[in-house]
């Protein structure tokens, strides 16, 4: 089942529709932004993953140095050792590289359909080494007067989760990894429940377990603990391999709605929805047993990695759910929802 209601402007941004903010850099994909409203406009937090124009016989990816400059890597594409089966992630000698280098730009709308970029608005660019293989997919989320970013840090090291906050989009505080690998998919709930704050994350248990959903609670947004699985992955069904969190909750007379993408095993990325106690949020009391949103259009079918739909921010008026979303890895999109339709879906 899909009650999505597609953008007829889609695809909103596509790879040429920036410019790259390094010279020996080119735009591959535009990709999941967290999304927000500020100053009467809607801000996009646009994940822009760049790579390496590439000559014969050899291939190249870009990495941050610890001095945040850029120093590329070559591998020989005959060589033994190199695997570059999957083209999102090339394998040399046992050690993992991303093929694309990743930071974050904003783009504003009064519209909610047409996007530009600022220049009062500077871009956000990974830092240390723990970023190092770049910044990506980040949710943004209002708590308190003060946006909070929470994010994936990639580097040799692992996949983990870095906090950023900042209340004008033009000086930021960065808090460190708060979740260390390999962790992903963080989404903040935006207001304390019995007096603590809660997050959503995607630790992963290749051996025993799997790429599940979890909760935590924290007293400072900093330190998490009291970690929680609370939603897992269902064999023979859409959400079969691998499930994570998309923005933010939702506070819903019913209780807090959430929406998550799910993949099968043919990499199929979709999105469904789960509810948790309004309470007790580490309770689920329904979850979609079909997708509200499947890859249907041509722009999601085909592009850098096909057959994708996701979210990691939206915008809520009433009863209308705004999502932005990247669809094959590639381009960035909108579709609206009614959220009294979405919990009428769930069992």
């Amino acid at each position: 089942m899909d009650i999505a209601d597609r953008s007829i402007k889609n695809p909103l941004l596509k790879p040429t529709d920036l410019i790259a903010h390094h010279p020996s850099l080119k735009i591959e994909c535009l990709l999941n932004p967290g999304v927000f409203t500020y100053e009467n406009k809607v801000f996009l937090l646009i994940r822009v993953a760049e790579g390496i124009e590439q000559q014969k016989g050899e291939t190249s990816l870009p990495t941050y140095k610890d001095d945040g400059t850029i120093q590329l890597i070559s591998f020989a594409n005959d060589d033994p050792k190199f695997n570059d089966t999957d083209k999102r992630i090339f394998i040399y000698d046992g050690d993992h590289y991303l093929s694309t280098l990743s930071h974050f730009r904003l783009l504003s709308s009064e519209d909610g359909t047409t996007f530009s970029e600022d220049i009062n608005y500077p871009p956000i660019l990974p830092k240390g080494s723990l970023e190092a293989f770049g910044i990506e997919d980040c949710r943004v989320s209002e708590i308190e007067g003060k946006y909070y970013l929470t994010y994936t840090q990639v580097s040799t090291n692992g996949v983990g989760v870095g906090l950023i906050s900042t209340t004008d989009w033009k000086e930021f505080k960065r808090h460190g990894m708060i979740l260390p690998p390999h962790n992903k998919d963080c989404a903040l709930f935006t207001e304390k429940i019995n007096g603590k704050f809660y997050a959503l994350h995607r630790p992963s248990s290749p051996e025993i377990g799997g790429n599940y959903i979890w909760l935590a609670e924290s007293p400072d947004l900093i330190h998490w603990g009291n970690h929680k699985c609370i939603v897992k992955t269902r064999t023979g069904m859409w959400d079969s391999v691998r499930v994570g969190a998309g923005a933010s909750p939702i506070k819903t007379a019913d209780g807090w709605l959430e929406i998550y993408h799910g993949a099968d095993e043919s990499n199929r990325y979709c999105l469904g929805a789960f509810l948790m106690d309004i309470n007790n949020p580490s309770l689920v009391i329904a979850r979609s047993d079909e997708p509200i949103m499947m890859p249907v259009a041509e722009y999601e079918k085909t592009g850098f990695f096909g057959n994708v739909v996701f979210t990691n921010g939206h915008i809520v008026q009433g009863d209308l759910l705004t999502i932005y979303y990247g669809a094959s890895d590639e381009v960035i999109c909108r579709a609206d929802f009614s959220i009294n339709q979405i919990l009428k879906t769930l069992v």
